[in-house]
């Protein structure tokens, strides 16, 4: 190969190569600066209820001794315990608070679980299930949204042909979604009654199991009216004593406590606060109620208040409660 040849392969073979760096650069285009990161989408785990919260705030504070795991169903609760301090107990009280309560609520149900087994009684305060949210049921029936029925109602002006909705079948329409929405509210209310009686049959078996030769059942507040319930709907040997502590209906479940009353076969002690106005009509209620009944069992005690010190109103409870069990 001559000198000049030799000398212009170089030049010659860039050229070959330029183009095909080209094709490769447009087939291959430099990253967008401006374009954002493709988001992965993080699976967020679920929020605890209010009554998984409130357990695990309890586990931290209170003492391990004092903790249960109970079964009910398919699920296990906390409950906290404390035995008798004494050789023989008089038997144990099992303690249902209210709604949105914890086992060692600060009003009547900590106060009562803790001085009760200095007196001779174990007491077993429950964590209840979360209330269930009407809330829930809000959309059983889906109504068109505001904007949905103004473009209808645009469409309609435009259609000289459209015709207007029957109102028979509207009515009916209306009926049959009231008639499912309720239904759906019964099957959660029943449910809702089915976890709590769950949670009061396993606290009496554990009772049981420690020996408990009395069996009381103790409710505060909504926790009155479910333990009134069950002992109407579920009436067990072991369980032969009622103490209600500002009794109060749940406003959403039926029977209300006022017709449940009567059904009772065991003494009932009705604690009242008589400077609360609503619990205490609901409790003059309750007392005339009872006087309406053959037999009745029924024992109302009236509480009086003391203004700024709240440590002697829950002593004057936690005495009358005294009182009346050992009175029995």
């Amino acid at each position: 190969m001559s000198y000049t040849i030799r000398a212009m392969f170089p030049a010659i073979c860039l050229t070959l190569i330029l183009p095909c760096s080209q094709i490769a650069m447009a087939a291959d285009p430099a990253p967008d600066k401006d374009a954002k990161p493709a988001e992965t989408a993080v699976e967020r785990a679920a929020l605890p209820s209010r009554s998984q919260e409130d357990a695990l705030a309890l586990e931290r504070q209170v003492p391990k001794a004092e903790q249960q795991q109970l079964q009910a169903g398919d699920e296990s609760f906390l409950a906290l315990w404390k035995p008798a301090n004494i050789g023989e107990p008089k038997g144990a009280v099992v303690i249902v608070p209210g709604a949105d309560e914890s086992p060692d609520w600060p009003n009547a149900v900590g106060p009562l679980r803790r001085k009760l087994p200095e007196v001779g009684w174990s007491s077993l305060s429950l964590s209840m299930p979360d209330a269930y949210n009407d809330g829930v049921f809000a959309r059983a029936a889906d109504t068109p949204a505001a904007d949905d029925k103004a473009a209808a109602d645009k469409d309609k002006a435009k259609d000289p042909q459209a015709k207007e909705a029957d109102p028979a079948s509207t009515a009916e329409a209306d009926a049959a979604a009231t008639a499912e929405q309720a239904a759906a509210q019964a099957e959660q209310a029943k449910a809702n009654a089915e976890k709590i009686f769950a949670r009061i049959d396993s606290a009496v078996a554990f009772a049981q199991q420690n020996k408990a030769r009395s069996i009381v059942l103790l409710g505060h507040g909504t926790g009155a009216y479910w333990a009134a319930r069950y002992m109407s709907e579920r009436p067990s040997p072991a369980v032969q004593r009622l103490v209600m502590v500002t009794a109060m209906d749940t406003g959403k479940d039926e029977p209300a406590l006022l017709d449940v009353l009567p059904t009772l076969k065991v003494a009932t002690a009705d604690f009242v606060n008589k400077d609360r106005s609503v619990p205490r009509q609901q409790a003059q209620d309750r007392l005339d109620a009872s006087k309406r009944v053959k037999n009745a069992r029924f024992t109302q005690v009236t509480l009086n208040a003391i203004p700024g010190n709240t440590a002697m109103e829950q002593d004057q409870l936690f005495r009358r409660v005294r009182g009346w069990l050992e009175g029995q």
